[in-house]
């Protein structure tokens, strides 16, 4: 049976890791190696891992290099990338497994946002639409070819998901798998958020400029697609008449969201 290393990424996760771990040991595939890649946490999070795996390892000074960090320690032939604050539901590991053979590069997990206030139901609603298109990104494929293509890319601080995804489908066909990954968004504030994304802005400059025309980059950044199209294509948009108020309430979300990255821009072509 073939080896899964599960690379994850901490910084003052104490929080989360814990759960995060749990749910990666408790998977129903047998053979997983955990790999924990801590950027110098002042917090336990470190004490917390090495109760779940020996291999804790520090790495900095962003999420890239401690992904590709974990990576070079893994000794699976299949490498799996997970955030400190999701939880893997039971079979998401076998399913990936099976999932990926013959042609198939990469895998994308659907992701399900976990909170107790309305607005994260609302990112949860808006997440769904997100699932294996050109905003998602693949966090299951070989180890051979996540180091085919180099790994993530450490000049990026924003978007290196993005990026990863871009250069691994160039080499073959994903799929998706039907079990779910869900993501702590249960401390999400708006004013929080938007303060968050302004910074994002900023930073996918670089991404942009990386790529130039590419048409899914296009996409990821354009009005028409995020605004509109993500949400309809598919018969997606039978969604979005089922729930009407988390539809408006995800509009507003979107608009705020717009607005701040046209500001972003303005700032940026002034500076």
């Amino acid at each position: 049976m073939q080896k899964v290393s599960v690379v994850i990424p901490t910084k003052n996760s104490r929080k989360t890791i814990r759960r995060c771990l749990r749910s990666v040991r408790d998977q129903t595939y047998p053979n997983i190696e955990i790999i924990v890649v801590d950027n110098y946490s002042t917090d336990n999070t470190i004490k917390i891992a090495q109760k779940f795996t020996d291999f804790v390892f520090s790495a900095s000074p962003e999420r890239s290099a401690q992904r590709n960090y974990g990576v070079r320690k893994a000794t699976g032939q299949f490498v799996m990338i997970v955030d400190s604050d999701m939880y893997l539901s039971r079979s998401v590991i076998q399913e990936c497994v099976e999932a990926l053979k013959n042609d198939i590069i990469g895998i994308y997990i659907p992701e399900k946002i976990l909170g107790n206030s309305f607005w994260t139901e609302v990112r949860n609603f808006e997440r769904g639409f997100y699932n294996s298109t050109c905003v998602d990104a693949v966090r299951f494929l070989r180890k051979k070819d996540f180091e085919k293509i180099g790994g993530f890319d450490e000049q990026l601080r924003v978007a290196e998901d993005w990026d990863f995804d871009r250069r691994i489908r160039k080499l073959g066909k994903t799929t998706e798998i039907f079990a779910h990954v869900f993501h702590d968004e249960s401390s999400f504030a708006i004013r929080k958020y938007i303060g968050k994304k302004k910074t994002y802005f900023h930073g996918l400059q670089i991404y942009i400029k990386k790529w130039n025309n590419d048409a899914d980059v296009k996409k990821q950044i354009g009005f028409i697609y995020r605004m509109i199209w993500v949400f309809i294509e598919n018969n997606k948009w039978r969604r979005l008449i089922r729930h009407p108020i988390l539809s408006i309430a995800m509009l507003v979300l979107r608009t705020l969201m717009g607005t701040e990255y046209l500001l972003s821009k303005i700032t940026i072509k002034k500076n």
